[in-house]
């Protein structure tokens, strides 16, 4: 622009419009939006602006930095606007001062611009300082994730090697005879499951024939005790009789007095040896069991035999609850028989218990038969006393009746196991339940 002002500054003097249409042509092919020619004095000697009031004066440096020829960028403080100022060799102390506006989205990037550069440099002279930052984020990270990688592999292990730490306590106290315990469920996984359902079922199975086995023993014991006893009491008995027999014959025609006193006496001395008599055949049977000849018997069979017996002479209610199809058990009948007389029996004395205390009394016993795929279940209840200790009633000469001998449950007991079944007697309250169950036979 300046180049073309020098060469119509002839026109500045001789056709001042035509120069001054020469200065409106540079504005309008430069497009700048204000030109001035001033003097060093910073008096505008001409103008084309919209707005004069916006003439921003140059500093006296910018003046003399310019008056050596070269354009000069001026700063103005405006931040929309940018101006220039150069010296016109043409013409005596003048200087074209040009400024523009600058578009609003230029302005925009221009800020966008000098934040990034700031930003970056910023970022240069902290670059350390993130490093460091970043370094501590990743150690951060690296670590909760091993610390929950950690936790997850312990909470998986955990499940898989805690049933495995069951079943091995569990066999470490089979291995010293523990019995009495149970692997506990677990439901992490169906193989788990199914093993430690089947580990209890032979720690279950275990501990019968245990019981079986100490039941058996102490059996024998019980029965070598009551084979010795009935031997060493009966052996006495039969001399005793003898001489009170002697005794009675001898004396009793010679007594004038007391005669039917001593007769009393000797009277009370046979009906003690009777009973005494009495419980030796009870320690014979016992001590003498036969072993149970096996046949396929039908369990009704045995069951309504018993039932009969006592529904002729008994004042209870005796009834059966059968499931009417035939199931059969491995069996000696009469033994079998002989033991559910004996169950009967013991509800039937239960039951008088609560008559003699009580006329009005109702027994009722009742005789369940049910089954599943292996086992017959036979389920006695009675409404009578109940018993005080179940613990003990398998024992040999326990009894809590008054004239009993103590041996009838035991010879149960010892008749149902080498059937191969259990026998639990509960209390019902009131009355006992009692359980048998016996492998099923085809």
């Amino acid at each position: 622009m300046s180049v073309g002002l020098n060469r119509a500054s002839s026109f500045f003097y001789s056709y001042p419009k035509k120069f001054k249409n020469i200065v409106r042509s540079e504005k309008l092919l430069r497009r700048v939006d204000d030109i001035y020619l001033i003097d060093s004095s910073l008096n505008i000697i001409l103008s084309d602006t919209d707005d004069i009031d916006n003439f921003t004066k140059p500093s006296e440096e910018e003046i003399n930095e310019a008056s050596k020829g070269l354009p000069v960028s001026i700063n103005n403080g405006v931040e929309n606007k940018t101006s220039a100022l150069i010296k016109l060799s043409s013409l005596i102390d003048t200087y074209l001062y040009i400024s523009r506006n600058i578009e609003p989205q230029i302005i925009k990037y221009l800020k966008e611009t000098k934040q990034a550069v700031n930003f970056y440099y910023e970022v240069e002279n902290k670059k350390l300082d993130i490093k460091i930052t970043f370094a501590i984020i990743y150690i951060l990270v690296v670590g909760l994730l091993l610390f929950v990688s950690t936790i997850i592999a312990i909470t998986f292990a955990d499940k898989l090697t805690k049933p495995i730490i069951s079943l091995i306590n569990a066999s470490e106290n089979i291995s010293r005879g523990i019995l009495d315990i149970k692997v506990p469920e677990s439901n992490v996984d169906e193989e788990f499951l199914v093993l430690n359902k089947n580990f209890n079922n032979m720690i279950e199975r275990l501990k019968r024939q245990q019981d079986k086995l100490l039941i058996a023993e102490r059996y024998s014991a019980w029965e070598s005790v009551a084979r010795k006893l009935a031997h060493e009491i009966k052996n006495p008995l039969t001399p005793i009789q003898l001489s009170i027999d002697r005794l009675q014959e001898k004396f009793y025609t010679k007594i004038s007095e007391g005669k039917d006193e001593f007769k009393n006496y000797l009277n009370t001395i046979n009906r003690q040896i009777k009973d005494i008599e009495s419980l030796v055949n009870e320690f014979s049977s016992f001590a003498r069991m036969p072993n149970p000849i096996f046949k396929i018997i039908e369990v009704s069979s045995f069951i309504d035999r018993a039932i009969n017996f006592y529904r002729m002479s008994s004042l209870n209610e005796i009834l059966l609850k059968d499931l009417k199809k035939r199931l059969n058990v491995k069996g000696d009948e009469e033994q079998l028989y002989r033991a559910f007389i004996n169950l009967i029996k013991n509800s039937e004395d239960s039951i008088k218990e609560k008559r003699d205390k009580n006329s009005k009394f109702k027994g009722k016993i009742s005789v369940e038969i049910h089954d599943n795929n292996d086992y017959i279940f036979i389920t006695l209840i009675d409404n009578g006393t109940g018993i005080k200790d179940t613990a003990k009633i398998m024992t040999p000469y326990y009894t809590t009746k008054k004239d009993g001998t103590g041996l009838g449950l035991p010879i149960v007991s010892k008749i149902i196991n080498e059937h191969f079944g259990d026998i639990v007697i509960t209390n019902n309250n009131p009355g006992v339940k009692c359980i048998i169950t016996f492998p099923k036979s085809k």
